[in-house]
């Protein structure tokens, strides 16, 4: 009969020589990736491709810690790369709803919108003290005064004309009359009453000559005070042209290569002296609302950092968490005006990821990327278009609104985009644009070897976590805990876990528990602390449903033996915990000809994986027994107590038990359980979840009472995934509970029956061709 297993084999501990260090305090922080070369590769590959298209698609399930890992591993490789330029908008002051983008070398952007709101600043000083001089009120007033002196003779010459025409031009409220007059006194209306019609008739010739002549005066008197205001602001702008060329010119000198700068500062300058009056407005005797006024106009002359990399000291490396279209392309901002009108202008340009992330990496998580509506189909368009277009709300939809149109800033960066593999793949299919645009697949996968280099890699995570998080370092025992937890999440012995989420988890919630006991060091039973709470916190669905068993709820039996009735185990996951449970599996067997039927199949509780592994069953039985017999039987099996589906072929070889022991009238030791699926040959094959399947059972024979008899059955294959529980490996140690590994059919039924596999194949064919002779006679009794 089969052995069980050694301690040794029950988990795999971490070797003490492959762990140099007294404790993580020893180790350097790293930003490596373990144990993925392939998947480094592939990003490095795509990072050193500068042609267009070579972004990164990174497969990896979400809580696997790999987005902050490949944040990190890429914030190593930038270093290496040219800071990217500074990008700012400035006002177009010939198509004001078309801002100018203007680039500049890192950290420039800022010392230009600083250098410029000094000028302005400084000018609206200067200018104000420039016009407040004697020498341009004395040009003002002589230009006012040949106005008024050229004026006033125009109408002095049409007065002489008028007296000498017996006329005279009045002045009045409702402007100039041409009224008759004598000896230089105006006719009154009774006067002209008396006129003849001689007179009236030249009183007529006259007025209208006259009027004539007083519409032409007039004519000449605005062309007089047009070209008196056109000297006046020919005279203002002399004046602060002679204050502005001076503080230009060092900034024209410093920008003298740049054609742009070059460009807006000769409209700057023109736009200045066109609105010279903004500059003599006394900022001390303005009210609210014309200070509100002024402000607003003076913000045509502000410079809007978008990108500024004054402090940067490398290729930026941007997580962007929250991709929506706003916050990938950056948006334009309305807001109320005085008045309540609602306006935006270039100084309401606000930056989005991609201005931050321009010249160097962004990092997405597609799961972030594709649950915002529209987000994927912007950044497409922009990484197709190589150009960032701001976003503006208000417009969006084709809504009939003015808005900007800001020039374009052209985009370069690489994109790393972390998802499931599923997505790549139907992505990938379905979607041209991205096969285009993701060239690079980086495969990682969820486990890597459990070498010793790899060892030491976890090592050296945890300590960067406790160095870049400030905890508690952890001594050497606890780092061993925590890659033997790695080997547990990986599901077998000789791999490690990549869900370094999880591991960082526990780093952090041993380091709580630490704290709590004021422990220098975190210590393995501050590990093992951890790992019981996160049980704890997380296990009261399994907590419930072993309280029915232990009711009576369920049936279930650790001890005696029962024919045709067996223990089975499976697994089951509520949220993030899985845990083991038992399920009561009976076999009934009967003279008939239905065959096999399996209960939980005929009323489609059963998936079509648990179907495969009965039919399989059936086809092991009548491969073995029905050779020179027909297989005629009538069996009933099913899942008792159970009301929710069944799948999975775990069980195949729990049920081929049961029934083997139904026909053989073999009982089977309640005290053990079972696991493991079955080929037609009879041979056990691997199955998920082992560890969680041993402890299940073994947590209800704990509760039950351990008597020394109990244990489970697994599949020989799946002795290498074995990472059990401490509390079981001590368990075994002491004889209480054991745990076989068998490769047939023929193995585990001795195990379970106590009785040779011959012995128990003979008597399953006797009681077939026994079942097969009753079948067979009944029929030749029964009448036609």
């Amino acid at each position: 009969m089969t052995a069980p297993l050694s301690v040794q084999q029950l988990r795999r501990s971490y070797d003490k020589a492959n762990l140099k260090l007294k404790s993580t305090a020893d180790l350097e922080p790293s930003t490596g990736i373990i144990g993925q070369p392939r998947g480094v590769k592939a990003i490095e590959f795509g990072i050193n491709m500068k042609d267009h298209g070579y972004n990164i698609y990174v497969l990896g399930e979400s809580g696997t810690g790999r987005t902050t890992t490949i944040k990190k591993f890429v914030e190593g490789k930038a270093g290496k790369d040219p800071l990217p330029s500074d990008w700012l908008y400035v006002n177009n002051f010939l198509e004001p709803h078309q801002p100018i983008a203007i680039k500049l070398p890192p950290g420039e952007a800022g010392r230009l919108r600083d250098a410029l709101q000094q000028l302005i600043g400084q000018l609206r000083t200067d200018i104000a003290r420039a016009f407040d001089n004697q020498a341009f009120r004395d040009a003002a007033l002589e230009i006012d005064h040949d106005l008024e002196s050229n004026r006033d003779q125009l109408f002095v010459d049409l007065q002489e004309k008028a007296i000498a025409s017996g006329a005279m031009l009045l002045s009045t409220p409702e402007g100039f009359r041409i009224v008759p007059a004598r000896e230089g006194q105006p006719l009154q209306p009774q006067d002209m009453a008396t006129f003849s019609d001689e007179e009236q008739a030249a009183w007529k010739e006259i007025h209208h000559t006259l009027q004539h002549q007083l519409g032409e005066a007039i004519h000449q008197a605005r062309k007089l005070e047009t070209a008196t205001r056109d000297q006046q602001e020919e005279l203002k702008r002399r004046v602060a042209s002679s204050v502005v060329d001076v503080a230009l010119k060092e900034l024209k000198d410093g920008y003298a290569t740049h054609e742009k700068i070059t460009a807006y500062l000769e409209q700057l300058y023109l736009d200045i002296l066109d609105n010279v009056d903004l500059f003599r407005v006394d900022e001390e005797e303005q009210d609210a609302d014309s200070e509100i006024l002024i402000a607003e106009e003076f913000r045509r002359y502000q410079v809007n950092v978008l990108v500024d990399h004054s402090a940067t000291t490398q290729a930026p490396v941007i997580l962007e968490l929250d991709p929506s279209v706003s916050r990938l392309l950056g948006r334009v901002e309305h807001e109320a005006r005085y008045g309540g009108a609602i306006a935006t202008d270039f100084t309401l340009l606000r930056s989005g990821t991609l201005h931050a992330a321009n010249g160097g990496y962004l990092v997405l998580r597609a799961s972030d990327l594709f649950i915002v509506p529209g987000a994927w189909d912007v950044l497409k368009r922009a990484l197709i278009g190589r150009v960032i277009h701001p976003d503006d709300p208000v417009t969006r939809g084709g809504a009939a609104v003015r808005s900007l149109e800001p020039e374009p800033i052209p985009l370069s960066v690489k994109v790393l985009l972390i998802g499931p593999p599923g997505l790549y793949y139907e992505l990938h299919d379905l979607d041209e644009d991205f096969r285009s645009l993701f060239k690079v697949m980086a495969d990682f996968g969820e486990t890597v070897p459990r070498t010793a280099e790899n060892e030491m890699e976890y090592a050296r995570f945890i300590a960067t976590r406790s160095h870049e998080e400030e905890l508690r370092h952890l001594d050497r025992e606890a780092v061993g805990r925590i890659i033997e937890y790695g080997s547990r999440l990986a599901g077998t012995q000789n791999k490690l876990s990549t869900r370094f989420g999880n591991i960082a988890d526990l780093v952090r919630e041993s380091n709580y528990w630490a704290n709590t006991h004021e422990h220098d060091l975190v210590t393995v039973d501050d590990v093992e602390e951890a790992i019981d709470h996160r049980e704890y916190l997380n296990n009261r669905i399994e907590t419930i449903m072993r309280e029915h068993l232990m009711d009576g709820k369920q049936l279930v039996a650790a001890g005696g033996s029962v024919t045709g009735q067996i223990n089975g185990l499976n697994v089951s996951q509520v949220g993030e915990h899985a845990f083991g449970h038992v399920s009561r599996v009976t076999a009934r067997t009967y003279v008939g000809k239905e065959g096999v039927v399996q209960i939980d199949r005929e009323v489609e509780l059963a998936g079509q994986i648990h179907n495969k592994g009965l039919m399989t069953l059936v086809g092991y039985l009548g491969g073995l027994y029905a050779g020179d017999l027909p297989l005629a039987l009538s069996a009933q099996l099913t899942f008792e107590q159970s009301y929710g589906g069944i799948e999975g072929d775990s069980a195949s070889s729990t049920e081929l038990y049961a029934l083997l022991s139904s026909l053989a009238d073999a009982p089977i030791n309640q005290a053990i359980a079972v696991t493991g699926s079955v080929n037609q040959f009879g041979q056990i094959q691997a199955i998920g979840g082992v560890n969680h399947k041993v402890e299940g059972w073994f947590a209800i024979c704990r509760e039950l009472g351990l008597t020394g008899e109990q244990g489970v059955i697994i599949p020989a294959s799946n002795v290498q995934d074995l990472m059990l529980r401490v509390v079981v490996t001590k368990a075994v140690a002491a004889g209480q509970f054991h745990i076989w590994a068998v490769d047939t059919v023929d193995e585990g039924i001795e195990i379970l029956t106590g009785r040779p596999a011959p012995k128990i194949h003979a008597a399953v064919k006797a009681r077939l061709r026994q079942l097969a002779e009753s079948l067979k006679q009944f029929r030749a009794d029964s009448p036609e």
